[in-house]
């Protein structure tokens, strides 16, 4: 009978280590860093055979840590864990792996996490993930699914390799965002900067009439002005997609948020002559998020609405509770998007073909919502046919009951 034991532990031992070579070729392939951090956190639960799993990373530049990614902890995404008072802090501060067994009773188990979701946390496993010598963040393998069970050696050497492996891939992830960003924003800012540079060269020329210096004067000006914009939506977009821009927790009346997106928005529909309606009840409940950043959010979504559709067109905001959530729509009957282009709205710089020429603006401003919602725990989708108008909803989770 021990020999069989035997036989099942070393047979089950070497299918971990094959799995490990296996995640080990797959994370180094993916320079994507969301799927990526998504492929570890499952890999991890998978391997330590536990209930749920998390990736925080470690932002130098506030010394901050952020929750990235996680199975089966919902709404925690871009919550900010403290240095002090937290598990990962103290793996993050001394570089070292910590098993905690009875999370309640140790006073660095950080609570935040399991109020902000339905999640009990009763035992934890966290090592760090390292690179160069730098600790960059941490994995953390919550409560094994034979519930009482501890973990065991051979768990904390399984997450400690994963981790090395995680490391490296989530590294390379970051390298490669970075410099992808700054090959796009560059492209994108060759064509004002050329314009500037054409016209600053008219407007010198003795032939050139009061009236031409001035035109040349106000395009200077609009191209600047454009660079401006790219640059600081540009940063924008950077900082949510590295996990920098922290994101507020706090209840959030959506009415209120709705109606003053709105108000920002409505002299410019207004011009157009586009009606603009909000259909958001004040008796909703509230979501947890960051008001400040969901105004951003409708914002870009009323502009773009705007900025598409045709006089006589109408814009309406409304929301509506689901599940655990409220979702907010913004519709419009402008002309629509073509079926080839809803599955490249929320890239980078992506415009709708045809729209290059009608439509300003630096092709961000989707991207920037998207990151806006996911931080917030919630999804976006979009809905559209031509010559029917189009309709983006997204979700957000609502304020829990004491």
């Amino acid at each position: 009978m021990a020999g069989s034991r035997q036989r099942s532990q070393d047979g089950k031992r070497v299918a971990q280590l094959e799995r490990l070579i296996e995640l080990s070729r797959s994370l180094n392939s993916t320079l994507s860093l969301r799927p990526l951090l998504h492929q570890i956190v499952v890999a991890a639960q998978e391997l330590t055979e536990t209930e749920a799993c998390s990736i925080m990373l470690l932002d130098r530049k506030s010394g901050q840590l952020h929750f990235e990614e996680a199975t089966n902890l919902p709404g925690l995404r871009s919550i900010v864990v403290p240095m002090e008072g937290s598990v990962a802090g103290w793996v993050v501060k001394t570089g070292q792996h910590v098993v905690v067994a009875d999370a309640r009773q140790d006073p660095r188990f950080y609570r935040k996490a399991d109020e902000q979701s339905t999640f009990v946390t009763r035992s934890i496993l966290a090592v760090p993930l390292r690179t160069r010598g730098n600790v960059i963040g941490v994995l953390e393998a919550i409560n094994k699914q034979d519930d009482g069970a501890p973990f065991t050696e051979e768990d904390v050497e399984l997450l400690t390799v994963l981790g090395d492996q995680a490391a490296v891939a989530v590294q390379n992830a970051l390298l490669f965002q970075q410099s992808d960003l700054i090959a796009e924003i560059v492209h994108e800012m060759r064509t004002p900067l050329t314009s500037i540079i054409a016209y600053a060269e008219l407007i010198q020329r003795s032939e050139a009439t009061p009236t031409q210096r001035t035109q040349f004067a106000d395009i200077i000006q609009r191209e600047a002005g454009r660079i401006n914009e790219i640059t600081k939506n540009f940063l924008d977009l950077a900082r949510l997609e590295s996990g920098r821009a922290s994101l507020a927790r706090d209840p959030v009346c959506l009415s209120t948020v709705a109606h003053m997106a709105v108000n920002v928005v409505r002299p410019q529909a207004d011009a157009r002559q586009i009606g603009v309606v909000v259909d958001v009840p004040a008796t909703l409940p509230s979501v947890i998020g960051d008001a400040q950043r969901l105004h951003q959010a409708l914002l870009n979504l009323l502009s773009n609405a705007i900025k598409y559709c045709h006089p006589g067109d109408s814009v309406k905001v409304t929301a509506q509770c689901e599940e655990h959530c409220l979702a907010v729509s913004v519709a419009d009957t402008g002309p629509g998007i073509p079926v080839e282009a809803l599955p490249h709205l929320f890239e980078r710089f992506y415009r709708v073909p045809g729209s290059e020429g009608r439509v300003t603006g630096t092709g961000l401003g989707l991207s920037i919502t998207r990151q806006i919602v996911e931080g917030h725990g919630g999804e976006m989708r979009v809905a559209s046919a031509e010559g029917q108008g189009t309709t983006f909803t997204f979700t957000l989770p609502v304020e829990k009951a004491p």
